[in-house]
């Protein structure tokens, strides 16, 4: 009889630790535990192990084995289960940055349309001041001037008074003017009266001759 740790048994026995602890939970080996170490009993140490140890060492064997290649599957699930959830954020982020700029675009369109809008309306509360004043002129003109503008329209507004509402530059100005005066003999939308050139704005869209 002798004793050797679980470390010098499984070298004797040409087994893993694994097989020794087996062993000994099954009761075909023997050990003591002394000053906290384990000791495996055996025979005569030139002796061969038991017959039937053989068949029980190839089956802890094959399920470690098993155990070995089910823990490399996992770590493999595992890695595949972490990029999948990586490219599903990215995903997110993706969607999320185009949702935020087609709003951007919707918010920036709807600021262009209220800027037209306004721009309108200014134009039209522009406009009001100057046919009132407009109105107000015809109190210092000459008498016959009066006789001569009786029959023009409350609405009706002179090209160049129509030129500076539009806010464009003095030499665009110049350019649509003469761009008017061209058209002014064919064109029923441009009245000709004592010189000058007027326009309906509320009546008419004068949009082809502005460009």
């Amino acid at each position: 009889m002798s004793k050797m740790t679980v470390a010098e048994a499984a070298e004797y026995f040409k087994v893993s630790k694994e097989a020794i602890h087996n062993r000994v939970r099954r009761g075909t080996l023997d050990c003591v535990v002394e000053h906290g170490t384990k000791y495996i009993i055996a025979g005569d140490t030139k002796s061969t192990p038991p017959q039937n140890s053989g068949g029980n060492d190839k089956y802890y064997s094959y399920i470690e084995q098993e155990n070995s290649a089910l823990k490399a599957k996992i770590a493999e699930l595992e890695g595949e289960t972490r990029s999948l959830r990586e490219q599903r954020e990215q995903m997110l982020i993706d969607e999320k940055e185009k949702i935020e700029q087609i709003y951007k675009e919707r918010d920036d369109q709807l600021k262009n349309v209220l800027q037209v809008v306004a721009s309108k309306f200014l134009a039209l509360h522009n406009m009001d001041a100057v046919i009132d004043e407009a109105v107000a002129s015809k109190e210092a003109v000459a008498d016959d001037d009066v006789i001569d503008v009786i029959d023009i329209e409350d609405d009706l507004v002179t090209l160049k008074q129509f030129l500076k509402l539009k806010m464009f530059s003095k030499k665009k100005r110049e350019k649509i003017a003469a761009r008017f005066e061209k058209h002014a003999q064919s064109d029923a939308r441009i009245l000709l009266k004592n010189g000058k050139y007027y326009l309906k704005p509320n009546h008419f869209d004068y949009s082809d001759l502005i460009r």
